[in-house]
């Protein structure tokens, strides 16, 4: 039903990348799971007042909450697909991100209800009229919330759209939990123990659980989560194919939505090459990565004197002396010196693991106090961290 509603809707539904077409594809399913959870809480509300059972009136809420969460996602969607504009240049597919945000606060404020009302029913227990009309509205809502978690986790992977898998982690949630009312209701009349309020307060921790599994994933990607290590790997290997380039570091990717990814790479050339033919050669690489890709691109040159001496020797020197300070956990890069008359300076990038607690004046000092060069160096350290590819 769903495929059939999707092609019907959406034209060019294949076109994966296409931040048209994923905001398309995400208003559909907006207006599918609004009219699904509206109708799950009016259903659900109304045999739980029947019944007197305060985790199938919960259970409700929860689905009234959801439909509300499908209104934000269809206004997010419409908002993800503005292009970019003078005030925001990186366009606004970061809106799902905040808008995930809201839904997992939303989620959250409904656990802390759905606890209260639990915790009250627990200490004040009220007999649940048995009805099977309960039974099979619970069973129908289990099969429709997993049938939700299903086409949102196909979309929201196919689209890769954080929103739709954000609605997928809710259904899921939603579909153990109106297990769990559903176990409630089956084994109260038959224990003579009102599980209700306790069956109630499990519903709330896994309510809890799942917004705090959506909150961590989107302030992660909010705060600047670690690139994925193939992407940088093949970033790497793009710019490696370049004849001029020598090795490349420092590969950073920025991500603002799905087809919004900015990286920056650092790639070694020989320094006595035409700046013009290494130009040229980098601008090839640029335009190629974001063909492939779709990556913007930006490569720093660093050149280096690859039969000079003196640069040979003070890189030794300090090769082997980072390698014992580091205990082979550090490395350098980007090294050079410029020799004056009466000293020579040493410019270097120091990457170190993020364990490290020293301050960068700390490890410069150390650096400083262990060389051993021929003459007078004074040194210009940048420190770094590792990019795992």
């Amino acid at each position: 039903m769903i495929d059939l509603l999707i092609k019907k809707c959406v034209k060019d539904r294949e076109n994966t990348g296409s931040l048209k077409v994923r905001a398309k594809v995400g208003k559909v399913l907006g207006y599918v799971g609004i009219v699904l959870n509206t109708l799950l809480f009016v259903v659900k509300f109304l045999i739980g007042m029947l019944v007197n059972s305060i985790s199938i009136q919960a259970d409700a809420i929860n689905n009234l909450t959801d439909a509300g969460s499908n209104i934000v996602s269809i206004l997010s969607f419409r908002l993800a697909e503005k292009p970019a504009d003078q005030g925001h240049p990186y366009g606004h597919e970061r809106t799902e991100l905040i808008t995930s945000m809201l839904v997992g606060i939303a989620i959250a404020i409904l656990g802390f209800e759905t606890a209260k009302d639990s915790v009250h029913r627990i200490f004040h227990p009220e007999a649940i009229d048995f009805k099977w009309s309960a039974v099979i509205v619970l069973v129908l809502s289990i099969l429709v919330k997993l049938w939700m978690y299903l086409y949102n986790t196909r979309y929201g992977r196919k689209y890769d759209s954080t929103l739709l898998l954000a609605n997928a982690m809710d259904s899921k949630s939603d579909t153990i939990g109106t297990f769990g009312v559903l176990l409630a209701t089956l084994l109260s009349p038959v224990l003579h123990f009102q599980l209700d309020g306790y069956m109630g307060l499990i519903v709330s921790g896994i309510i809890f659980y799942s917004a705090y599994d959506l909150l961590r994933d989107v302030m992660s990607a909010l705060l600047g989560q670690a690139p994925d290590s193939k992407m940088i790997h093949t970033l790497s290997n793009e710019i490696l194919e370049c004849p001029v380039v020598i090795s490349v570091h420092d590969v950073l990717i920025h991500s603002y939505g799905p087809n919004q990814n900015y990286a920056t790479a650092h790639a070694v050339v020989d320094g006595r090459l035409s700046l013009i033919d290494v130009h040229s050669h980098i601008d090839q690489v640029e335009r190629r990565i974001k063909e492939k890709t779709g990556i913007n691109v930006s490569i720093h040159v660093d050149p280096v004197l690859l039969d000079d001496r003196q640069t040979q020797q003070y890189h030794a020197i300090f090769d082997e002396m980072i390698d014992a300070l580091g205990n082979h956990q550090w490395e350098i890069h980007d090294f050079r010196i410029d020799p004056h008359k009466d000293h020579v300076d040493v410019f270097f990038d120091l990457v170190v693991p993020y364990a490290e607690t020293r301050s960068e004046e700390e490890l410069t000092r150390l650096v400083r106090d262990h060389v051993k060069c021929p003459g007078p160096v004074q040194l210009f350290i940048e420190i770094d961290h590792p990019i795992g590819f």
